[in-house]
């Protein structure tokens, strides 16, 4: 039997899946993460924007043309949101959302709406088993947030941890060459009182590289950076959430922190990892933003010197606060975001070029086009010529930008 796990989002998504895929590999199944003619599809859908949801819907017609008589499972944030989209393509498909994911092994046989009610606790999952060259480890769940424009709070529930225990014992027990840490709101981790610095301390027990997923301003510490600098292979790429470089936006956005303040934990972070990756995601065209506030976002990049933006298009999400506010006009949203796509390739060069001459640990992801691509522990993007590729760790020399990152040469 053939099974896809089709995965849409987040990195927790991803997480979720590899779970997911370790337990039908266990059952005997050959699986896939890409959409390929199969016996059985998972998919764990996305509503962080009215795009993904509607790619998620989207999913059944693109199965539907691989195998017409294919068992169809939808799990995750668009379910959550509206499962009727989905139960009304078919009354065979199994509809869950996201809580209880953990059960779905256990359902493949099922049909129909089966929403589980919320979770209040960590809910434990199958060690994963993941078919890429790194492994995303999820410890956290859930959001107190409440951003004014982000849905994920009402979707995935109130913040939730796992133990650290029980973090340490997945890792060693699967052994990656790359770890990445990974929750919905990884800032607030606290488990039995103990924050994220507490678990990135009890993480000097594992050998592998540790990567961080999505972080907050406001976790950014001295007590934090030199936990992490005391970890025997820490990966220094920092992804920073900012959404905006205007305090007035910041505002509107329920965001807990000042455009300066975000800058301060950048140059601290630079303290202790001079050549960390500093990536972000930006929305263009929130609704209170204005050309002014716009342009002190560009110059907080400008400031900053990301290493890569990750831009995308304010979406009104219904049910959150800013989906009653008046949205901007399209056309001024598509003017933003195109800005913030040159900007990003900016960045992405500038990066690469101040690592140009440098020594760095690469890891192996996929050959294309006559070249061993991968990521460097400070996230750039490497092109290594002829290379195929092996499950460990490898020296490169970074020789410059090149394409969407740098040439690298094998040390």
């Amino acid at each position: 039997m053939k099974a896809v796990v089709f995965t849409l989002g987040c990195k927790v998504n991803e997480c979720e899946s590899d779970s997911l895929i370790a337990g039908l590999i266990e059952r005997g199944y050959e699986v896939s993460d890409k959409l390929v003619p199969a016996d059985l599809y998972v998919v764990n859908t996305c509503a962080v924007t009215a795009e993904a949801e509607k790619k998620s819907r989207q999913t059944a017609s693109r199965i539907k043309k691989l195998n017409p008589n294919a068992k169809i499972i939808f799990t995750g944030c668009a379910v959550q949101k509206n499962s009727e989209s989905f139960a009304d393509k078919s009354s065979e498909y199994l509809i869950t959302g996201t809580f209880n994911k953990n059960k779905i092994l256990q359902m493949l046989d099922e049909s129909g709406l089966k929403l589980s009610p919320p979770c209040t606790e960590f809910e434990e999952l199958n060690y994963v088993k993941t078919l890429r060259t790194r492994a995303y480890i999820k410890v956290q769940d859930g959001c107190n947030n409440f951003c004014s424009y982000c849905i994920i709070p009402y979707l995935r529930g109130r913040s939730r941890s796992r133990g650290i225990q029980s973090i340490i014992d997945e890792i060693k027990s699967i052994s990656p060459v790359e770890a990445v840490i990974n929750g919905i709101n990884l800032s607030a981790y606290d488990s039995d009182g103990k924050g994220l610095t507490g678990l990135i301390n009890a993480l000097k027990q594992v050998d592998c590289r540790i990567r961080l997923g999505s972080l907050e301003v406001r976790v950014i510490d001295r007590e934090f950076l030199q936990a992490l600098k005391e970890l025997k292979n820490f990966a220094p790429h920092f992804h920073l959430s900012l959404q905006s470089g205007s305090d007035s936006v910041l505002i509107a956005m329920n965001r807990h922190y000042t455009a300066n303040e975000y800058a301060e934990k950048v140059d601290l972070i630079r303290e202790y990892f001079p050549d960390a990756g500093i990536t972000t995601d930006i929305i263009a065209g929130f609704p209170t933003e204005t050309e002014e506030n716009f342009n002190q976002t560009l110059s907080l990049i400008e400031r900053v010197k990301f290493s890569d933006i990750h831009p995308f298009p304010f979406s009104p999400r219904s049910g959150t606060v800013a989906y009653k506010m008046k949205d901007i006009s399209g056309e001024i949203k598509k003017q933003r975001l195109n800005k913030l796509l040159e900007v990003k390739s900016e960045c992405k060069k500038a990066f690469a070029q101040k690592m140009q001459g440098k020594i760095v640990d690469f890891i192996f992801e996929e050959s294309k086009d006559g070249y061993g691509e991968g990521y460097s522990e400070n996230y750039l993007r490497l092109y290594v010529k002829d290379y195929k590729g092996t499950n460990k760790i490898q020296k490169v020399k970074v020789l410059g930008a090149f394409k969407d990152g740098a040439l690298g040469e094998l040390i």
